[in-house]
Order: structure tokens, then C-alpha cells, then sequence
């Protein structure tokens, strides 16, 4: 019984936003995000040097998932009106994954005069593999004053 992905401005529980999905991750990928990101560590751009140490070959960068899963909560709302969130890294990225970054409302608060939307967020491979879990705190009103 999954619900429709929502806007943010009607969230309710139980609402989901719009899978945000990228990939296949190829070493094209690997290699751009290591030059805009500045990480040039071997276990993600080196085959050689990951196989040395036990992989099977070179791997996503953690952050490269967290980068899409912050491009799903901000097609979902403006990024103004994201007030914190947080993920941690449960399993790593192969190559030639595809990253399905998902959200749910879990909760709406009022927290320091704001209504607030607690979503539980995550990033999967397309084979299932949870390799982020976190959460979201998006704020539903404005109270900048631009009544946008």
C-alpha cells in the first residue's frame, strides 16, 4: 500500500518522495566525482590498488551517494527549508551499481515555531543493498517572510 510521491507543502505521514535514481556508476563517474570532490583515494579510482587490498575492484566514494540523496530531499523541497539531516554508511557502492535514494515522512513536529517534517531517508543499489540510512528534517512553513 505505497502512497504517491508528495509535495512537501502537503506532507502528511506516510507520504514518499519521487525515487531519485543514478547510474550505473562507471569509473567515468569515479573519476569525475574524485576531481569535484578533491578525494582522490586509491580504493575508489585505482583497480589495481583495491584489488591489493582485497576488493573485487573500485568502489563508489560514500559521499558520492550522499551528494544524490541530497539531490532527491531538494527536488523535494527547496533547500532553504532543509533544516539538518544526517546519514551513515552501511554498505559500499560497487561499480556499475545504479543508486535508488528513497524518503518517508515519518513524523510532522513543531519545533521552535516551525513546522517540521521528520522523513527517514536512504540509498539502495538496484539489487537491494541499503548502503545509506538517515534522516531529514524539513521545515513546512516559511518564516522568512517572502511568503514563498
Amino acid at each position: 500500500m505505497d502512497k504517491a510521491p508528495t509535495t512537501f507543502a502537503s506532507a502528511q505521514v506516510g507520504d514518499r518522495l519521487a525515487e531519485h535514481v543514478q547510474g550505473p556508476i562507471t569509473r567515468t563517474t569515479l573519476a569525475l566525482f574524485a576531481g569535484a570532490s578533491n578525494d582522490y583515494v586509491p580504493l575508489h579510482i585505482d583497480s589495481d590498488y583495491a584489488r591489493a587490498a582485497g576488493m573485487d575492484d573500485v568502489f563508489a566514494h560514500g559521499m558520492l551517494s550522499m551528494a544524490y540523496l541530497a539531490q532527491a530531499l531538494t527536488r523535494w523541497a527547496p533547500q532553504d527549508r532543509l533544516r539538518r539531516w544526517s546519514a551513515r554508511f552501511t554498505a559500499i557502492t560497487p561499480l556499475h551499481a545504479t543508486v535508488h535514494c528513497r524518503g518517508e515522512v515519518v513524523e510532522i513536529l513543531e519545533e521552535s515555531g516551525e513546522r517540521l517534517a521528520r522523513l527517514k531517508i536512504g540509498a539502495w543499489t538496484g539489487e537491494g543493498l541499503q548502503t545509506l540510512d538517515g534522516e531529514a528534517m524539513v521545515a513546512l512553513t516559511d518564516t522568512s517572510g517572502t511568503g514563498t
